[in-house]
């Protein structure tokens, strides 16, 4: 075998092995929380509407959906992949959700998985997202990469994944950072769908906001600490012991989902935000979209009822569906506009 087929056969180990630890091993964080709890909104007894008056659309990106719903970023390279992402991408063009794919490194080091990502076929107007890690750029991936990874997607955006904790402790990682933000400034002069800048579940600050506005980046996702630790995660597939040592010391890692949306918007009222990290339910969406984010992702709740069957996901996008419903009806807002200029959103008192 050679290093290039040695490569992407570790890349497609690595994406089972993930799949079967988040579903089967306990790598959620513990000591921190996504902050969302630290606030509830105001009830209104009396909301002077009708149930139907409700609309909870919005457009992102131009494009419209029918929810403020994004099913983050998961997986793909494997026959698991495959089925787990053409069920996710048949629920989002169903109830038009925007959707986001795992990395797409492994089908450019093995094309022969390409189809394990390939769901426009089954979500042809959705909000699709394709997806490679920044780090790469520093690993012989350029235009003419990330133009093959939004191709095989035919996606509307780009996300550059950003994850030096998870590499650093991944066995093997990829830990040369040096010299990114000239290259993501780059890569944005020269490609012609919005780049997204994403965390995987450690947090963004609005210093590092800045830095990656000024590179060109078009939008946004904080995917804040609180959910799913991939210091964990990478920690269950230690082949060491300072591995598993750096899985554990460091798996509540990173800036809460709620101040990494509470302190962009303070310094970059505009840019399409995407809130993500820990949200399981539709009161955390409601949370985040009233602290200004435009649209939240759920990837571990996506994923349980992906696995499960199509019914369940079906069912999941209803219930989350309702509770964002819910949450407008019982603070008397019409709409998500309403909602993040309402005021009803309230810090308690027990930060």
């Amino acid at each position: 075998m050679n290093a290039s087929n040695n490569t992407s056969g570790q890349t497609q180990s690595r994406k089972a092995d993930h799949i079967r630890i988040c579903l089967e091993e306990d790598v959620q964080c513990h000591e921190i929380t996504n902050g969302l709890e630290r606030y509830r909104f105001t009830h209104c007894c009396l909301p002077e509407l009708d149930r139907n008056d409700i609309d909870i659309k919005t457009n992102f990106l131009g494009k419209p959906l029918n929810a403020p719903l994004l099913i983050s970023s998961m997986t793909g390279g494997t026959e698991q992949a495959k089925m787990i992402n053409q069920r996710l991408a048949i629920v989002a063009q169903n109830y038009k959700l925007a959707m986001g794919v795992g990395s797409q490194r492994v089908a450019v080091e093995k094309p022969q998985v390409a189809d394990t990502f390939a769901v426009r076929k089954y979500a042809p107007d959705i909000l699709l997202f394709a997806n490679v890690g920044a780090v790469q750029l520093n690993y012989k991936y350029g235009l003419d990469q990330c133009l093959q990874i939004i191709d095989m997607l035919e996606a509307d955006a780009l996300i550059l994944h950003i994850n030096p904790l998870q590499e650093f402790i991944q066995p093997s990682g990829d830990t040369n950072f040096r010299g990114l933000l000239d290259k993501i400034d780059n890569l944005c002069s020269k490609i012609s769908v919005p780049l997204i800048a994403k965390e995987v579940g450690n947090g963004i600050s609005a210093a590092m906001v800045k830095k990656l506005i000024a590179a060109g980046v078009t939008v946004i996702d904080v995917a804040g600490a609180g959910g799913t630790s991939w210091a964990k995660v990478e920690g269950e597939r230690a082949e060491n012991a300072l591995q598993r040592r750096l899985g554990r010391t460091f798996a509540d890692w990173g800036i809460p989902t709620a101040e990494c949306i509470a302190s962009i918007r303070a310094i970059a009222p505009n840019i399409p935000l995407i809130a993500s990290g820990g949200l399981r339910h539709g009161l955390d969406v409601a949370k985040a979209i009233a602290l200004g984010a435009d649209i939240a992702g759920l990837a571990m709740p996506f994923l349980k009822a992906a696995v499960e069957s199509e019914t369940a996901l079906q069912d999941l996008a209803e219930v989350l569906i309702a509770e964002i419903t819910t949450v407008l009806f019982c603070t008397g807002n019409t709409n998500l506009s309403e909602l993040k200029h309402s005021n009803s959103l309230q810090v308690t008192g027990d930060r």
